[in-house]
């Protein structure tokens, strides 16, 4: 097929509509570039739910197999399990999915062996590069014989994985609403909540990758709607919800009210540094909340600010040796999780937490929410740079006020903050502020509103 790479190939991954932008014979060779790129002798590949799917990743394997590559297929799974196949046998990894998109979509994320992340600046644009070449001339021959293509069940070595970083066993029972959006969590989730004291309400565990019931990105507060009632109706412990891929969760207290990632990040960093003898690095992007340095410092450890991205914190993972990381997009990361990202290694954590007290989940996650956020507001501009420097030029001057452009702008008071992002992909900026108080917040956010919305 004739194909446009420069909108399927993003920053951290492949993702475009099929077949309009991509088809199978465009994955084989995605397969044979990957093998090239990374330089593997065998590799593991995993896909998701799409109908889709299961071609493309087949595709791949035939690509990266024609060149001397053995391939281990888990078949249907949830990322993290991909990035827990990566990290267990030691090979690179291809997980097919399109995370939250819609059912038209999906994509490619790939890893070198031990999970570490294969983005713009660590392959990806090579292998870009060999894709296009490919297309106009053909797939050089090889010499030497075919790899093998074989199957492997992974989900209860995964499983048991996971539950054996998380002390499980004085939990008391619980009653939890999961929303798997019909994606991987319902595939996942029984397999790694089996055995624990748990009263399981599952909603849409069918797997479905059409989404029937409602998109599987729970970051949209539209998507939690049906989970929020559910928790209510059920007089259950708390909800979780998980997107398409499960690789990120979200969670709802008792009453059905959404819990902050940044709170959980918070929770989480807590438990990981007394797991860890109260000392560590913890990462968390420049959006989440202030209480995560806050109780990071007060839990012993030492809090590092990145980017806002999985690859600058994967990166930031290694470089520093953090022990864990945390996103306000609810993406999770583990050193003994091959500093990859799980969703569900998060959920056990809260689980832990909230069935190793007798107290309620909003009562438990009330010391990690300190502050008053705006949440993502994303505004359409003309010129993302032209309305920056105006937002630089009305707060520069003014001497109590710091500035920095770490990612983006971030402009920060004793009493609040806020940082504006380009959209490396649309025309948008994006706004996050947080004060200390309800008013002073709404203050901040609609003053910068009207600078970047004239």
């Amino acid at each position: 097929m004739s194909a446009d790479l420069s909108q399927l190939v993003k920053a951290y991954d492949v993702r475009g509509v099929v077949p309009d932008q991509w088809d199978e014979s465009l994955a084989e060779l995605f397969g044979a570039a990957f093998v090239q790129v990374t330089g593997a002798s065998a590799l593991v590949t995993g896909h998701d739910m799409r109908p889709s799917s299961p071609g493309l990743s087949a595709a791949f394997a035939r690509g990266a197999a024609a060149r001397g590559v053995d391939v281990t297929e888990i078949g249907l799974c949830s990322t993290d399990q991909l990035y827990y196949a990566s990290g267990a046998f030691g090979l690179p990894g291809a997980m097919f999915t399109a995370s939250h998109n819609p059912a038209k979509y999906n994509g490619i994320k790939m890893c070198r062996a031990g999970a570490a992340p294969v983005g713009q600046d660590t392959g990806l644009a090579e292998i870009r590069q060999l894709v296009e070449s490919w297309l106009d001339s053909g797939v050089p021959e090889v010499s030497g014989p075919t790899g093998t293509i074989t199957q492997r069940d992974t989900l209860e070595d995964y499983a048991a994985h996971l539950r054996g970083l998380v002390d499980l066993t004085s939990i008391r029972p619980l009653k939890v609403v999961v929303d798997a959006g019909n994606g991987m969590g319902g595939h996942t989730v029984p397999t790694v909540f089996a055995g624990l004291p748990l009263t399981l309400v599952p909603m849409y565990f069918e797997l479905d990758g059409t989404f029937p019931n409602h998109e599987a990105n729970p970051l949209d507060p539209a998507n939690i709607v049906d989970l929020q009632a559910r928790v209510r109706v059920e007089g259950a412990d708390l909800g979780i919800a998980f997107d398409g891929d499960a690789d990120r969760c979200f969670v709802v207290d008792e009453n059905g009210d959404p819990v902050s990632p940044s709170a959980i990040t918070a929770l989480v960093a807590s438990r990981e540094l007394a797991r860890n003898g109260g000392t560590g690095v913890v990462i968390h992007n420049l959006i989440t909340s202030w209480s995560v340095p806050e109780v990071v410092k007060e839990n012993g450890g030492t809090p590092v600010r990145t980017r806002v991205g999985h690859s600058f914190i994967k990166a930031e993972m290694a470089k520093a040796g953090a022990i864990f990381g945390g996103e306000h997009s609810a993406h999770y990361y583990f050193k003994d999780f091959w500093n990859a990202d799980t969703g569900m290694l998060a959920a056990l954590h809260v689980l832990a937490a909230l069935g190793g007290q007798d107290g309620t989940l909003s009562a438990l996650v009330a010391q990690y929410d300190r502050y008053v956020g705006s949440g993502e507001i994303n505004s359409t501009v003309d010129d993302q740079q032209a309305r920056l420097a105006a937002i630089r030029a009305a707060y520069e001057n003014q001497t109590d006020l710091t500035l920095d452009e770490l990612d983006g702008l971030t402009v920060s008071s004793a009493d609040w903050w806020f940082n504006v992002r380009p959209s490396n992909t649309e025309p948008l900026l994006r706004l996050n502020t947080e004060a200390r108080d309800e008013a002073t917040m709404g203050k901040v956010r609609d003053e910068v509103l009207g600078i970047i919305r004239g």
